[in-house]
């Protein structure tokens, strides 16, 4: 049994929920890690973030989003609505803002704007549709289907950032 690693730097984008097609990527380290049967986990350490896997949409709006995208996006956002105020929702709590404050100083991916931290919204999309996909790998390929791909999904709004995303590949 075989175990290789992979991590995936994503660029997102600020202002509208961020889909990224990782399929060509996940493809390419199966292909280097050299195993032919068995599986891969991809996931994000990232709470507001999903991988998801969906059907490929040729057609895009003019903004450049995939209709079915833009289609889930409009059904989201009626079922959990962006959040743009601190009354928007109980999430961030006054204790969560003195933690992020704290971690701000330490970390610099994260900004002391509490601003930025108004994502519940983001949260409870990254919960809903999880954070890993596995995918089973035959004869060295994932198997995917023909119109099967793989996303990265960024849900928070709030500014672009780079992104990871982990890849592990198991078997012979």
């Amino acid at each position: 049994m075989t175990v290789k690693h992979e991590q995936l730097s994503l660029d997102t984008q600020a202002g509208k929920v961020t889909y990224l097609d990782i399929t060509l990527q996940l493809r390419k380290a199966i292909k280097q890690s050299g195993i032919k049967d068995g599986f891969c986990a991809i996931t994000t350490p990232h709470t507001t973030c999903s991988v998801i896997f969906e059907e490929y949409v040729h057609d895009k709006d003019w903004k450049g989003d995939e209709f079915l995208q833009v289609d889930q996006n409009r059904i989201l956002d009626k079922l959990v609505p962006r959040q743009y105020t601190e009354s928007d929702y109980l999430y961030p709590g006054p204790a969560h803002v003195e933690f992020l404050k704290d971690l701000a100083a330490k970390d610099p991916n994260y900004l002391p704007d509490p601003v930025s931290i108004l994502n519940a919204d983001a949260h409870i999309k990254g919960s809903l549709f999880g954070a890993s996909e596995t995918v089973i790998i035959k004869d060295g390929e994932p198997l995917i289907g023909s119109v099967g791909y793989m996303y990265f999904v960024d849900w928070d709004q709030n500014r672009e950032r780079t992104r990871t995303c982990n890849l592990m590949i198991m078997g012979e």
